[in-house]
C-alpha cells in the first residue's frame, strides 16, 4: 500500500512525500545516509548559529554534555537497578559506577535522600509517579491547560491511560497561581489521592505547603511536576517543593536544567522507594541508555558549580524581555507581579493575529518562538491560541544579558508592532546573533565576561 493513500496518516502529508522524493532520487543507500546528514547539518547552521531561540522547553547543552552523548557506553545494555546481583547482564561494573555517580549527584544537588535517573523523559516520569502512588478509579487534581496544565497530568496523558479521574485545580487567571481559597473548599468534596502541580505555563511559584497541608487530611499527597522549573529549583531560583511538602519532584533535564533530553525523579519518604523504582523498573525502563545517563551526571557537576549564576541570569533576562516588550506596545501576563520568576514570558497577542501567526512571522525572522494557550482561552483554540510563549534559557547560556533582551524586544516589535516585514528584519538578527556562539556556565568555558 501506497504510504501517500494511508487516510490515517498523523504527519504532515506533504513533508512526507518530499521525503520520498529525496530517497527516491539516491542511487544507493549511502546516498540516502547522506541525505540525513544534510539535513542534520542545515539545521545545525540555521537553528544552532543564526537563529535567537527563546523556545522556553530547549537548552543548549555544554560541549563535554554533548560528546557524552555519542560515548561508547550508550551502546551497552544496562538493564535491572545497580549491582551485580540487580542487573540482567554482566560486564556493567563500570556501568554501575557511572550510575551511581549520576544519582549521588542529583541527591547532593537537590539535597535529596533519593534519586532516580533511568527516566527518558519528564513525561515518563509523571506515569511512573501515578503507576506507583494511585490505582484505576483514583480521583487526582491537576491544572487544565488554559492556565497552563500540561497533558502528561491530565485525561488525554499518562493520568488517563493510568485510569485515573481528573479534577481541575482552581487557578486564579490574573495571579496566574493556584486559587488557594477555592481549592480549599473544592478538595474535601473529591479527596485527591494526589495533587499533581505540573505546568507547561509557568510563572510563578504555587503554595505548595499550603495545599499540602490540606491534602494531609485524607492522606492525600502533592506531586510536583517541574518539567520546566527543574533547573531553577536546583539553581536555588524557585521554590524548593520537597522541602514545602511534595512527595515526590520529577523533571526534564533538557529544559532549564540544561542537561540531555531525560525525566530526573527525587524523593525522600522511605516508604516511597519500593513503588517508585519498581513502576521505574521492570515497569516502565528497561535499558535506558547509559550515554544520556553519563550526559545527565556531567549536567549535575555542571548545575553544582555554575546552576545559581545561570538560573539567576535566566530570571533576570527573563524578566527584562517581559518588560522590555511591554513598553513596545506588546502585552505581557503578569505584568504587575514583575512578568515572571522563571525562564518564561508569555505575551497575549490575540491583537497581533494570535499565536500561531505571530510565531510563523517571527520564525520568517529567525526568531523561534512557540504559540501557548492563554487564560480566556478555550480547548477549541489549541490550534490557534492567543498566547505566545518565550524563553530565555538558550540566550542566557551564549552569554547574553538584560541588555541584550532590549535588542531582541526590539525584533519582535518591528515585526508586530511596527509591522515590518520579517525579510526586512533577518538580516539584522542573524547579524546580531552571529557573536554569540559559545556556550558559557561549563567547565569548558566558565561564566560569560563583560
Amino acid at each position: 500500500m501506497n504510504p501517500a493513500d494511508n487516510p490515517i496518516e498523523v504527519h504532515d502529508p506533504t513533508i512526507l512525500a518530499q521525503a520520498r522524493a529525496i530517497l527516491d532520487a539516491c542511487s544507493t543507500a549511502q546516498e540516502m545516509q547522506e541525505a540525513v546528514l544534510k539535513a542534520v547539518k542545515r539545521n545545525e547552521t540555521w537553528r544552532g548559529q543564526q537563529c535567537i531561540n527563546l523556545l522556553a522547553p530547549e537548552a543548549p547543552t555544554s560541549p563535554i554534555v554533548r560528546s557524552l552523548l555519542a560515548s561508547e557506553v550508550g551502546i551497552r545494555a544496562a538493564e535491572g537497578h545497580i549491582g551485580a546481583m540487580n542487573r540482567w547482564f554482566v560486564g556493567t561494573k563500570y556501568i554501575d559506577e557511572i550510575e551511581a555517580l549520576c544519582i549521588e549527584l542529583l541527591k547532593r544537588l537537590f539535597r535529596t535522600r533519593y534519586a532516580d535517573h533511568r527516566l527518558m523523559g519528564s513525561m515518563l516520569g509523571n506515569l511512573a509517579v501515578y503507576t506507583a502512588l494511585t490505582e484505576p478509579g483514583d480521583v487526582i487534581m491537576s491544572v487544565a491547560q488554559p492556565f497552563g496544565g500540561h497533558s502528561s497530568n491530565r485525561p488525554d496523558g499518562p493520568a488517563g491511560v493510568r485510569g485515573l479521574k481528573v479534577v481541575d485545580v482552581p487557578m486564579d487567571p490574573v495571579e496566574l497561581t493556584v486559587d488557594l481559597d477555592l481549592f480549599r473548599r473544592m478538595a474535601p468534596l473529591v479527596r485527591p489521592k494526589l495533587v499533581a502541580l505540573g505546568l507547561s505555563m509557568t510563572l510563578f511559584p504555587l503554595p505548595v505547603r499550603e495545599m499540602a497541608e490540606i491534602v494531609a487530611e485524607w492522606g492525600g499527597r502533592i506531586f510536583f511536576d517541574g518539567a520546566h522549573q527543574l533547573g531553577l529549583i536546583a539553581g536555588g531560583q524557585f521554590q524548593d517543593p520537597i522541602r514545602e511538602g511534595a512527595a515526590v519532584l520529577t523533571g526534564s533535564a533538557g529544559k532549564t536544567f540544561s542537561g540531555p533530553q531525560s525525566g530526573v525523579m527525587v524523593w525522600d519518604d522511605p516508604e516511597l522507594t519500593q513503588p517508585l523504582a519498581h513502576a521505574i523498573f521492570p515497569v516502565l525502563v528497561a535499558t535506558h541508555q547509559v550515554n544520556r545517563v553519563a550526559a545527565l551526571a556531567a549536567a549535575t557537576a555542571e548545575m553544582l558549580a555554575f546552576g545559581r549564576a545561570l538560573m539567576a541570569q535566566i530570571v533576570r533576562n527573563a524578566k527584562a524581555l517581559g518588560a522590555a516588550l511591554h513598553r513596545r506596545g506588546i502585552p505581557v501576563l503578569g505584568a504587575h507581579r514583575g512578568y515572571t520568576e522563571t525562564q518564561q514570558v508569555i505575551a497575549d497577542v490575540r491583537a497581533f493575529g494570535g499565536g500561531l501567526e505571530v510565531a510563523r512571522r517571527l520564525e520568517r525572522a529567525n526568531l523561534i518562538a512557540n504559540k501557548n494557550l492563554i487564560p480566556g482561552d478555550t480547548p477549541a483554540d489549541w490550534d490557534r491560541p492567543g498566547g505566545l510563549r518565550m524563553g530565555t534559557i538558550e540566550v542566557t547560556r551564549l552569554g547574553m544579558r538584560e541588555r541584550e533582551m532590549e535588542q531582541i524586544a526590539d525584533f519582535i516589535a518591528r515585526i508586530l508592532v511596527a509591522r515590518e516585514a520579517p525579510e526586512q528584519v533577518l538580516e539584522d538578527v542573524i547579524a546580531f546573533r552571529e557573536p554569540y556562539q559559545t556556550v558559557y556556565y561549563c567547565f569548558e568555558h566558565g561564566l560569560p565576561g563583560g
